[in-house]
């Protein structure tokens, strides 16, 4: 058992939230700040429609407080998602992420491309145009009026529990991670989703990374903002499933 998964306290979110039958073919780690609950909806349709395993872990600064002297930055997190993938299943894994996570989950499958068959990125970060504290500040208020208010509840409860100061560290570690070189040199193949309304994320950013080499596309969805697996669940599956029916590895084998 990992540290981490020594972190519960009562009442806190759970730090590991599993769908479907088996070991998880398909492995999500929220975005910076939020718990695993943020993708319940989207996993269990996942797992209903593909019939498969899918599994959300949350790390340090993604769903769990880390100590002041706990690295944050993208491969530190990335290390940490590979180890916690050793305890949760074998054979390769599709990696999904949202938000900052997606730089972490590009990160592990350059340390290991032998277990991550693909990725999924929603809402990637950092758009090399808007890197500074006072663009993505703005950019997230341009997003923000396009959000849905029922979110507000699991955001009061996840920001608090995963910490502050954590949530800006690792945002600061993330806003200086270049995403684009590392998609470069992947042999995976790789879908970028945003909301429509997703200014963090925007269309020439998506545009962008496509454009790096074959084996990556973008995909707009029709509605929504930064946070589509909470706010649109339903309509990021819709896009989800048929590049998972596609890339995902077989899951392993019974008995």
């Amino acid at each position: 058992m990992t540290r981490a998964l020594r972190r519960r306290v009562p009442g806190a979110p759970a730090d590991v939230l599993l769908r479907g039958d088996g070991a998880p073919t398909v492995v999500v780690v929220p975005g910076l700040g939020l718990s695993v609950d943020a993708w319940r909806a989207p996993a269990l349709l996942l797992a209903t429609q593909l019939r498969i395993g899918v599994g959300v872990i949350a790390l340090p600064a993604h769903g769990l407080p880390a100590r002041r002297d706990e690295a944050v930055d993208p491969a530190s997190s990335a290390d940490r998602l590979l180890t916690r993938l050793d305890a949760l299943t074998e054979g390769p894994v599709v990696l999904v992420g949202h938000s900052a996570s997606c730089q972490l989950v590009a990160e592990a499958a350059r340390r290991e491309p032998g277990r991550v068959s693909s990725l999924v990125l929603v809402g990637p970060t950092t758009d090399p145009r808007a890197p500074t504290w006072p663009r993505l500040a703005a950019r997230w208020l341009a997003t923000a009026r396009y959000e849905r208010i029922g979110q507000v509840p699991l955001l009061l409860r996840d920001y608090p529990h995963s910490g502050l100061a954590t949530f800006a560290r690792a945002m600061d570690a993330a806003r200086r991670h270049a995403l684009a070189p590392v998609l470069a040199g992947l042999p995976q193949p790789v879908l970028a989703v945003r909301g429509r309304h997703d200014h963090i994320a925007p269309p020439g950013w998506l545009e962008e990374l496509a454009a790096l080499r074959h084996g990556i596309d973008a995909a707009t969805l029709p509605a929504g903002g930064h946070m589509v697996p909470i706010t649109h669940p339903h309509e990021l599956v819709e896009v989800l499933v048929p590049f998972l029916a596609a890339v995902r590895p077989p899951g392993p084998r019974r008995g």
